[in-house]
């Protein structure tokens, strides 16, 4: 009996520690970067592709900088950029190609049409996030080309 419980002792100990190692350091902020990665992709989801800023508004922490120069800091800024979303581009859609974080950054690269049937435009998103919300945006934006110098497409 008691090697029973010696034994069963040792193995639920294996199990304890396989667990710490496991949600250790690395784990953990994988675990963060991968949560960053979610919210980018819902804020996205909301505000570019459903043009629900207040949706989308969530995601975003007490202060939003907006480093392109034809927006507007704030919600009040991302509101105003969503509104002419809605407005101009009501069939606008934006196709996440992939997405990268390094730590607190979510990079997502995208083709982002806005009038259907074109063949839009090809943008680098990059979001710091601080404290799981999204603070600040930089965008590199390229008309997809009718020919191109390659065949390597943009995607």
């Amino acid at each position: 009996m008691r090697r029973t419980t010696l034994a069963a002792f040792a193995a639920a100990a294996a199990l304890l520690l396989g667990a710490c190692a496991q949600t250790g350091p690395a784990s953990t902020a994988q675990a963060r970067q991968e949560a960053n990665r979610q919210t980018v992709l819902a804020f996205y989801e909301k505000g570019l592709n459903q043009k629900d800023a207040d949706a989308a508004l969530q995601y975003v922490g007490n202060r939003y900088v907006q480093h392109n120069p034809t927006a507007a800091d704030g919600p009040e800024g991302f509101r105003k950029f969503i509104a002419f979303l809605r407005e101009k581009f009501p069939k606008s859609h934006s196709e996440i190609k992939r997405s990268f974080v390094d730590g607190d950054y979510v990079i997502l690269h995208v083709n982002a049409v806005r009038e259907p049937g074109t063949r839009g435009s090809a943008i680098v998103d990059i979001f710091k996030l601080e404290n799981g919300k999204i603070v600040e945006h930089w965008d590199v934006v390229q008309p997809v080309p009718e020919t191109a110098a390659n065949k390597n497409g943009m995607f």
